[in-house]
């Protein structure tokens, strides 16, 4: 069945939302002061975004193809896979997808945020955060782990004999890629993941928020949708 591009859209909203609601909400449970999860450590974060992914691949890959992810939606475009009229409202639509997903974790972990005191944490539970301070490490994991992540998807999602397993193991990818690339960035592996959440943080008026750190913030963009790109060029043409 053909969905229309608005319904698409709608789909690419509520997904990129269920994923940075799930997958930041791991965040704010493992870094915020006072919580159950608090200081409950990377395995569970990265739990958090594995399921964060799955969950709507499984709920709207066969409407819209729930890239929930502008460098996965560029990357199909340049290699013809996905039509480029359609890449400016599938984006649009990620990117308030994201803002939504994160002013639900927000307003769930409010009273945690305002005992947290550690700006880092705060943003930590918003968007990525170099660990080693270098605008080229951050480009160098984001983009390995974003190139993992595109070639992996690709060859996963290839066989549609069993979507629904292939779904899971995409899901098990994205864990895998989080406990694996997270130490470094956090990371986006997502442009919309990172700077729609970020924007929130600048616009909330927490009060040990800390920088935004907008300096970094074009990083997790442009690396991301550069090694989605290099994946499904070398996808396509080798298989």
């Amino acid at each position: 069945m053909h969905y229309s591009l608005l319904v698409r859209c709608i789909a690419e909203f509520i997904g990129t939302a269920v994923m940075v609601a799930l997958g930041n909400g791991s965040v704010a449970n493992v870094e915020l002061k006072g919580t159950k999860g608090f200081h409950g450590g990377w395995v569970l974060i990265g739990f958090g975004y594995g399921i964060g992914v799955m969950i709507p691949a499984l709920m709207f890959a066969t409407v819209s193809g729930a890239q929930i992810n502008p460098a996965m939606t560029i990357a199909l475009a340049v290699t013809g896979g996905f039509p480029w009229k359609e890449v400016v409202p599938y984006v649009v639509a990620q990117l308030l997808g994201a803002i939504f997903g994160q002013l639900l974790i927000v307003l769930a972990y409010r009273p945690y945020y305002a005992e947290t005191t550690n700006p880092e944490a705060i943003l930590g539970t918003f968007s990525t955060i170099d660990a080693a301070n270098s605008w080229l490490n951050g480009f160098i994991n984001e983009f390995i782990g974003t190139f993992l992540l595109v070639m992996g998807a690709l060859s996963i999602t290839a066989d549609k004999v069993d979507s629904r397993a292939d779904f899971i193991g995409l899901g098990f990818l994205v864990m895998c890629l989080v406990v694996s690339f997270g130490g470094p960035t956090g990371p986006a592996l997502n442009p919309a993941r990172d700077i729609g959440p970020r924007l929130l943080h600048a616009l909330w008026p927490f009060e040990f928020k800390g920088s935004s750190q907008f300096s970094y913030s074009w990083v997790p963009i442009v690396a991301p949708t550069a090694g989605a790109i290099v994946a499904a060029v070398i996808y396509q043409s080798i298989f």
